[in-house]
């Protein structure tokens, strides 16, 4: 049985909002196909205020830029760089090419290849998400994608100084001080002034988002996030005060992030919200965790931790903290969601920040059927096939002619009668074309 001791206020607004954002993002689009450059340069003008002689900066100027931070930070970008670097390079190498003989002669192989180029979005707004250029520049990296094309808007017409240093020990190969739709444009076109890539990554607000979503298809995307998401599933063990200082420091990325808490102990769960509400009197960010909380935070007391971890999944959230006796019992009992932190120990905010896995994760529901970014995303899974014994081409010159007819596809059967009998020796049925005798290394 499940107890709602607080749910979420319902949004009519939502569908409207979609709608003018979409609407909003394809006019954008339309208009840096037409006029490039000059299109760009406008809307950053108008979003931004922000019109330099060149978006891109040259190495000097990020030489500059990252000689002005202060050593302590470009210390902990390293450290923290270093954390996301190590883990993905151990998946890199779970990723093995193979080849195998399925039948004498016969090699079918698989390789993993990495794009040719990436743009890396690293948000700005009210907060510069230095952590996101760690995340889909060094990640990018590691899959080994040659040129890296890092975007971040300006924050409030100055230059994120701690992004651009963050950009630039990552690895980025260009760094480009563009935010917004207009980025997302340039990228995935192409303008004058920079050569399109193959994918994008890197999360951002709703107009970023819509744009990925219509662009997908003419340029690759790493996947469409939205708001941030929190959900705690805790026990009667559970610390009600740590419980409510992590739901909030998630709900603090903006107004609409919703967090969850299901529970086993009615009392955890009203100690909890308790304690939500005197910690956001004086929180420095509660313009945006208020309504967060407010409007999309939900409490849900639930019979046992079986039906806590069901009721989660149904969630499929970005993130979900376990504060448990037993955390990890959650790694067997639950499959949909983005990335789970198991036990008091661990938090959200060391994913989001500095613990090494990625913080790019699927949102809205989309866990049921997406991770989040890894070195995977950067990479193709290709395949090539060799035939080398002529016995074996014969066999499946006959099968494929007999599969294809049965799809009315007469001319891919026609290439597996040519191979039967020109290995084989014999006539084609639909022609009488005589094939020399079969050389023995065909």
């Amino acid at each position: 049985m499940i107890t709602h001791l607080k749910e979420a206020v319902a949004s009519d607004r939502i569908a409207a909002d979609n709608g003018r954002v979409a609407a909003t993002v394809r006019g954008i689009l339309d208009d840096v196909r037409a006029r490039g450059d000059a299109a760009v340069r406008e809307y950053s003008a108008r979003f931004d205020g922000w019109t330099p002689a060149s978006f891109r900066l040259s190495a000097g100027q990020v030489e500059e830029i990252v000689a002005g931070v202060p050593k302590q930070v470009i210390e902990d970008i390293e450290w923290v760089q270093e954390q996301v670097r190590t883990f993905a390079e151990r998946q890199r190498a779970s990723l093995t090419d193979f080849e195998v003989e399925t039948l004498p002669g016969v090699r079918l192989g698989q390789r993993s290849v990495p794009v040719r180029a990436a743009g890396a979005y690293v948000p700005g707004g009210r907060y510069p998400l230095t952590a996101s250029a760690h995340m889909t520049i060094v990640t990018a990296k590691v899959a080994g994608v040659s040129r890296v094309v890092a975007c971040t808007p300006p924050i409030r017409g100055e230059v994120p100084a701690a992004t651009v240093a963050a950009m630039h020990l990552a690895g980025a190969d260009e760094i480009h001080l563009l935010g917004g739709v207009q980025a997302m444009a340039a990228l995935a076109i192409g303008t004058e002034s920079m050569e399109r890539v193959d994918m994008i990554a890197g999360p951002g607000n709703a107009y970023v988002a819509e744009a990925k979503r219509q662009l997908f298809g003419e340029v690759g995307i790493d996947l469409l996030a939205g708001p941030t998401e929190i959900l705690v599933v805790a026990d009667d063990a559970a610390d009600p005060f740590v419980v409510a200082v992590d739901l909030l420091s998630q709900a603090e990325h903006g107004p609409d992030s919703p967090a969850v808490l299901v529970t086993t102990s009615e009392q955890v769960a009203r100690r909890a919200m308790a304690h939500v509400e005197r910690l956001l009197g004086d929180m420095p960010t509660r313009d945006f965790a208020a309504p967060a909380w407010r409007d999309h935070g939900q409490v849900l007391v639930v019979d046992d931790l079986d039906e806590a971890f069901a009721v989660a999944d149904t969630f499929a959230s970005e993130h979900v903290q376990v504060l448990t006796r037993e955390p990890r019992q959650a790694l067997e009992k639950m499959r949909d969601y983005g990335a789970l932190f198991l036990g008091e120990g661990t938090c959200v905010s060391y994913g989001d920040k500095v613990i090494g896995t990625n913080h790019v994760l699927p949102t809205r529901g989309s866990a049921r059927f997406t991770g989040g970014l890894w070195v995977g995303k950067y990479l193709k899974t290709v395949t090539y096939q060799e035939v080398t014994d002529p016995e074996s081409s014969a066999r499946l010159g006959e099968v494929c002619g007999r599969a294809a007819r049965v799809e009315l596809f007469e001319g891919h059967a026609r290439s597996g009668d040519v191979r039967a009998a020109k290995y084989r020796g014999g006539t084609l049925p639909w022609s009488d074309h005589a094939f020399e005798e079969a050389r023995a290394d065909a």
